[in-house]
Order: C-alpha cells, then structure tokens, then sequence
C-alpha cells in the first residue's frame, strides 16, 4: 500500500524531487497516463450528503416516538375491526407528518448543494500542450496553470509563481489575501498547513498573478474533500430533538404500564378479552399527545413565517425551538460585529505623532502599485484624496514572501525616490536613518526602542500596523539592494470599524440571556480590540495553539470561563462547540465559509447568511438575509415564543391526558362497565387536540421570552405528577355522584364523564398557559378563546344528535349539565391556587 502523505511533506519537499514521486514534470502528463490514474484514483469529486427521493424524505417523518405509537394503534386498530377508530388515528397521523414535510422540503429545494461550488474546468498541461479539462479529471501529478480569477482545482504545490496571491479566507478564515511561493518550506512541530504559503488549498481562489503548480491531492483526499466528507455524516442530535425525544420515550414507558394493567385487571374482572384489548388501545392513544408532531408543525410554520418578515429564514422547522433555548452564541468578528471594511485610522511618526508626510508617502506608495491591491491598499487610497500631482512612477519592487515589503519610484522632477512600506521588523532592519522634524537622523537604539514601542503600543489596541521609508534614489534600473540605508517615516495603522448599532444589539441580546463568544483565525488583539469597543465583557482568551494541549475535559470547563478563542482552525472549532454543549449549553454558531460548515454541523443552531459560500448556506437550519445580530435577536424572540407555544401544549395534554387515563384506570376496579368507549375517548382526543391548532396564535408572556427555555424531563414530570392527580380528583369526583349518588346507566354516566373531561381539557389551557392571573394578566388570543369555547359547545351539543347515537351517548337531563359546569369551575380554581404554589418551588 503506498504511503499516505500529508501536505507538510510535500510543502518540505524540493519540486524535482516531488515531480520523481509523482512520474511527472514541466511538460504535465500524457493523455494515456492522465487516463489510467483516473481510473486507479477515481474523479477529483467531494463527499456528498447522501440524496433521499421525494417519497424517502416524506416517510422520514414518521419515525418520532409520538408517531410510531399512533402507528401502532392505527394498525391494530384496523387489523381488529375497528375502522373508525383506525381512520381518526391516520388522520392524525398523516395531518402532522404532511405539514412537517412540507414546510421542510420547500425551504430546501431551492439551495445549492456542495457539489455545485467547484463546477469549472481548469487548464492543465497534457504530453506538453495546455488544454482545458473538467475539475473531476483532474489527477495528481497534473500542471496546472492558475492566473487571478482561477479557483485551485484540488491540494497543490507551487512550481513557478509571480506575484502570486490567493484568498483563502473560505479554508482558513485569513482575511487578507497570502502570497504564494515556489520555495521549500521546512516542517516545524506545531506547524498548521494554513502557514505553508507553497501549498494550494481546493476551492481557494487566485486574486493576483500567475503560477504553475504540480496537483498533490485530488478528490476526498485534499483540504476540501475532509470538510465535505464530514459534512457527509449525520448531524449531532439538537437540544430539541433530544428533549422530544426523551419525552416521547417517557410517554411510552407510561403507556405501557397503564395498557398491560387495564388490559390485564379489565380482563379478569369482565371476562371480555377483545372489549378490554381495544380500551387498554384507546387509552394507549388517549395518554399520547396525539396532535403534538401537528401543533409542533403549525406552530413552527407560523413561527417561521413571521419570522421570514424579519429576515430570518428557516430552513429546518425543529431549529426553532432550539434558537429560543441557545444560550451561548459563537460568531466570528469580521461582518457580524464589524463591518467586515478595513479603514485606515492612524498615520504617524515614529513618536506617534500624526505626520501628513506619512500619510503621502503611504498614498503614493498604493497608487503606484501594479501589484495585487490588497484590502489595505484600498483603504489608503479611500481614506483620503491626496495630492500627488507632479509625480510620475519610474519603478517598482514587488511585494514578496522574504522581504514582507513593496515598493515603487517615483520622481517629482526635484528627486527620484524609493517609497516602502511592509512589515514593521522588515521595514526597521533596511533603515539607517529616521525622520525627525523633516532632518534624517541615525535610527540608533535608543529611538529604533521609542519606535518599537508605539507599534507595540498600536498593535495591542488591535490595530494591523505598516511601517513607512523613503530615501532618494539615482536614475536607472532598481533592484531590492535599494531597500538599504533607507530613512523610517513612521506607521500606519488600519481597523476593521464595529458596526454602529452592533453595541446596543450585545446588550439586548445579553439581557435575553445569550453570552457571545468569539471563535476566529484572527489574532487575539484585534479580537480583544472589537470586544472592548463592542462592549462586549471578556472574561478569558483561548489560543488555538493552547487548545492542543488541553484535553476535552479541560477544555469544557475553560470553554465556559472564556469568551474569545483566536487563531483557531475548523477542526478547534468543532472542539470548542462540543465542549461548550457538552457543559450544557445550546450552542448557536454564525457561519459564513466553506471551513465553517464543519461547525455548523457540530452546533444546535446552525446560523448562515445570504451571502455565504453555498456550503455554509447548505449546512446551516437558519439563514439571515443580512449579517445582522438585530435581525438574529428578533428570531431569537420569535423562537421562544414559538417554543413556549408548544410547551402550553405538552403541559394541558400531561395535566389532562395523564389524568383522565389515570382515571379510567382505576373506574375499571369498581365500575360494572367501561367509563368511556374506546371510540369515545378518540373522539374526546380528537376534538380537544383540534381545538389547540390555534395555540401558535396565542400571546406570549414576557417573562417567558427573557431568558432561554429548553427541554426539562425533570421539571415536566413534576408538572404532570402534580397537575395529572389533580384532573383525577375530580373525574372521581364526577364518578361519584353519577354512579353512587345519581345511579345512572352505562350510556349517561359514560356522557357525563366525556364532557366533563372534554371541557377540563380544553378549559385548563387558559389557566396554565401563563404563571399570571388568567383573563385579568395574562389573555389568550381571540382564536384559541373561539376554539376552546366551540370545542365545549361541541362536547355538550354531540350527545343530543344523531351523531351521538352512533358514538354510544345519551341525552343529559340539564341539572345533570348543571352540576357538570360546577365541578368544572371548581376544578379550574383548584389549578389556579396549585399552579401558584407549584411555580413558587419550581421554575422552568
């Protein structure tokens, strides 16, 4: 098997002995050869997210625990007979899955997929001849020819290049464009592949020069391919889906209980197998929250949609409710509390005194350039009109990797002189002099530590800092050797501005209850730099080198206490996530880059922009029309409130359903009869479950929206265990005086009890659905008022048709109606005094 190497190899590695390796040269590969490493290599293609048809997608969601319950009982439902009972069930069934499907499929049909990001050809050199081939031919070993504008078709290393300069930002999160060069870079220990500036990174870009380059890695193998291959497996369970997923195998396990012991005890005492088989599947059903995949569903569209208006737009219904329960927030800097626009702010001398000198100096410098204009030259050249006429450019020394530095000569008819600016070290090593007061002066010691210290000074407060020389220079052909014996000007500095309006949006967003963290490749002095001028409080900083040697342990406590990670890599990244969530947190991560998707993947919420590469845009469940953190705070909002809709939900259906079947279990210890038909209890199911469709409309309280909500097993089963008892004092109570006191038939007292338990049910929502004084504080909105109220209606108004008849009802005499209106207030009462009292000792 041959060895695998990796791109330090190949990076240490001189281009003669790399082209022996690989069986190639200058004059490329031949035809036949390209061809037979095809077929040994397969195609220079990326991993891709396995695509499921139109049918396959649709049955996926029917596979919640809710769903398989009712799949169940509809199944026997239909296999015994029973095909009303079997028909409501499927009903259900299919309404919630339908909605789900739906609104999911048309969110995502009109995205790009990964793949469709590098669809191009590139040239390449074949048996010596350049010719244009499709990036999936390409094969290691191939020279390829890039110039600006190209993308690097896969993992290469370069052979030739001039002036070449490639943005790589979608790898490796470096905003500035890296130069390139065809010399051997050592292997150091620590070393990450973003430092070998003679490699090519797949799905890169070329924004100035050209270069020949010897392909290494193709396909899954290259920078790219390992992103897309991640990007390939499940995403990690959410917050939310872990949470319905817990509730719904806690449901299950309570269900199970309640059938086998009415099946079993409604057997030995009536002697009717089959009646008790189909009441122990009513009951089944009648304890499932049957229309939670429906109200989850509706609940979540709605949710969407207004949130649509505000520039968010869902991709996956379930991220919903997980943006109202995140709590940790990560964003990179640059677009999100920037405004992603490099300014110069400062030109001064080297005491850090402003000095226009500078500033002219530094102007004719970009204009005359012919090199790559970098970010920073065009925020010279915006900063200021100056004027520069008079003088004319007579030469220029390139920028390049060993000198860190360019310059141009200009000539005002007075003088020539050589103009240079680049990195401050490289700057001081060729000056001899410095300019004091327009005088040149030896730059000894003592004024080269004065000017060290400014910079410091500037590059602490975050700022990217240029140093400034200038000498006078004879006619004729220049080379680097005039970069000697030249006189320091001074610095300038430039800043990636905060947003204007971003302070104020942290503050929000705090007082929601969202800590923001930072995770950049950018260093940590600019990233501390926005965080002071953002307000943001930074309570630690994390470097990515220091995180290699940190365990994942260490790294879930010290993730907690710190609130900016810099220099990191996307698989850092991915560690910094997993350890913040694996502390308990939902996290939400704002990507916009081919190297962030990775993390969109690893988060809870995953959050991309309109304008991100389409991968990012692939693997995030929300999408921000604009890189707005006002716009994220408004979804924010939005997600809680549909989240705490569909909670008002869970909590009526645990408060009643529980109750009522845990009623119906112990009516079968005493009663000669069932106390609810198996075909009543859907019905009652089916009519209160309907009328909480309009639950996504209601209001929610404030103090519901302030802080993040998420799943709490712990808390929902103290709800039920408190409110579920409840219920059942109160159908024992009806029990009591239809059965003893009143000795009604069978049909009557299996009428009384469906509408009292249907106007329970569908009454208590108003009472639990807020922690303040119902009506008084805290009001419901018109349609699920209106919805309530007819599903009552509906209940009293039944057993006196036709319809009721065929559902085994009898007509009420009113004072009976009477006194089921009294135990219904008083009940509703009672939950209102325990709800106080419960909210007092437990929170949620």
């Amino acid at each position: 098997m041959q060895e695998v190497k990796d791109l330090k190899y190949y990076s240490s590695r001189n281009v003669e002995e790399l082209f022996g390796e690989l069986s190639s040269g200058k004059n490329g590969l031949s035809e036949s050869e390209s061809k037979s490493r095809l077929k040994e290599g397969g195609y220079n293609i990326f991993s891709e997210k396995k695509r499921y048809n139109i049918f396959v997608q649709f049955i996926s969601h029917f596979k919640s625990p809710f769903i398989l319950i009712l799949l169940a009982a509809a199944g026997i439902s239909f296999f015994v007979g029973q095909t009303t009972q079997g028909i409501i069930i499927a009903c259900i069934i299919l309404l919630g899955a339908t909605l789900d499907f739906v609104q999911e499929y048309s969110a995502n049909k009109a995205l790009i997929k990964l793949i469709e990001t590098v669809k191009t050809k590139a040239t390449v050199l074949r048996n010596g001849k350049k010719v244009e081939i499709p990036l999936k031919d390409i094969v290691a070993g191939d020279i390829v020819f890039l110039s600006s504008g190209d993308m690097v078709p896969a993992d290469a290393r370069v052979v030739e290049a001039e002036d070449f300069f490639v943005n790589q930002a979608s790898i490796t999160g470096e905003s500035f464009p890296i130069e390139k060069i065809s010399g051997i870079i050592e292997s150091k220990a620590g070393q990450s592949t973003s430092d070998l500036d003679n490699i090519l990174f797949s799905g890169t870009n070329v924004v100035g020069g050209s270069a020949l380059a010897l392909i290494v890695k193709t396909g899954k193998e290259t920078e790219f391919g390992k992103i897309a291959s991640h990007l390939a497996q499940s995403s990690a369970k959410s917050e939310f889906e872990k949470g319905v997923g817990n509730f719904g195998f806690f449901l299950m396990k309570i269900a199970l209980v309640l059938v086998l012991f009415i099946f079993l005890v409604n057997s030995l005492i009536k002697h009717d197998v089959f009646e008790s088989f189909m009441f122990a599947i009513a009951i089944a059903v009648g304890i499932t929250p049957d229309l939670l995949p429906v109200i989850m569903s509706v609940t979540m569209a709605v949710g969407s949609r207004k949130m649509s208006k505000k520039g968010v737009i869902v991709k996956k219904l379930s991220a919903i409710p997980n943006f109202g329960s995140m709590n940790i927030l990560c964003t990179d800097k640059t677009g999100t509390l920037t405004e992603n626009k490099i300014t110069l702010v400062k030109y001064m001398d080297f005491k850090g005194k402003e000095d226009e000198n500078v500033l002219k100096l530094t102007y004719l410098n970009s204009s005359f350039q012919t090199g790559i204009k970098n970010p920073l030259d065009e925020a010279v050249l915006s900063f200021r009109k100056v004027d520069i006429k008079g003088f004319k450019k007579i030469g220029e020394i390139p920028y390049d990797f060993s000198r860190k530095r360019m310059s141009v000569i200009v000539s005002d008819k007075k003088q020539n002189m050589i103009i240079t600016k680049g990195a401050t070290e490289e700057i001081f090593e060729c000056c001899r002099y410095y300019n004091r007061g327009g005088r040149s002066v030896t730059f000894e010691k003592r004024s080269k530590a004065e000017a060290m210290k400014v910079y410091k000074d500037l590059s602490s407060q975050g700022y990217r800092v240029l140093a400034v020389a200038s000498k006078s220079v004879e006619k004729g052909k220049h080379s680097h050797k005039e970069e000697s014996e030249m006189t320091f000007e001074g610095f300038v500095s430039f800043f990636d501005p905060p947003k204007k309006d971003v302070k104020k949006t942290l503050e929000e967003i705090e007082k929601l209850g969202i800590e923001i963290k930072i995770i950049t490749g950018d260093n940590e002095l600019v990233s501390k730099k926005i965080a002071d001028e953002v307000g943001l409080r930074v309570k630690g900083i994390i470097l990515g080198k220091d995180m290699e040697k940190m365990s994942e342990e260490a790294l879930k406590i010290k993730a907690g206490n710190a609130t900016i990670f810099a220099r990191c890599s996307p698989s850092q990244k991915i560690r910094i996530i997993n350890a913040l969530r694996e502390g308990g947190n939902v996290v939400g991560y704002i990507g916009d880059g081919i190297n962030d998707a990775p993390s969109l993947k690893a988060c809870d919420v995953s959050i991309s922009v309109n304008n991100a590469v389409d991968v990012a845009k692939e693997s995030a469940d929300i999408i921000l029309t604009r890189k707005s953190l006002a716009d994220l705070k408004e979804g924010v909002i939005d997600g809680r409130k549909t989240f705490g809709n569909t909670m008002k939900y869970i909590m009526m259906a645990l408060s009643s359903n529980f109750g009522n079947m845990f009623s119906a279990s112990g009516a079968i210890l005493f009663l000669p009869y069932l106390p609810m038909l198996p075909v009543q209890i859907l019905l009652n199911n089916l009519i209160y479950d309907s009328s909480q469709i309009t639950l996504p409309s209601d209001r929610v309280d404030n103090d519901w929206v302030s802080n993040p909500k998420k799943w709490d097993i712990k808390f929902l089963k103290k709800f039920m265990y408190t409110f579920g008892p409840l219920s059942s004092v109160f159908d024992f109570a009806t029990f009591f005086i239809f059965y003893f006191a009143l000795k009604v038939s069978a049909p009557v007292f299996q009428t009384g009890w469906f509408i009292e338990s249907l106007a329970t049910q569908l009454l208590v929502i108003h009472v639990i659905r807020t922690k303040k004084t119902p009506i008084l504080k805290s009001r419901a909105s018109k349609l699920l008022v209106l919805s309530s109220l007819l599903g009552v209606a509906l209940g009293f108004v039944i057993p006196y048709t036709a319809l009721g008849k065929w559902f085994g009802f009898a007509p009420l005499p009113w004072h009976f109606v009477l006194i089921i209106l009294g135990i219904v207030a008083v009940y509703l009462v009672a939950v209102e005094i325990t709800k106080r009292i419960f909210y007092r000792r437990n929170s949620f």
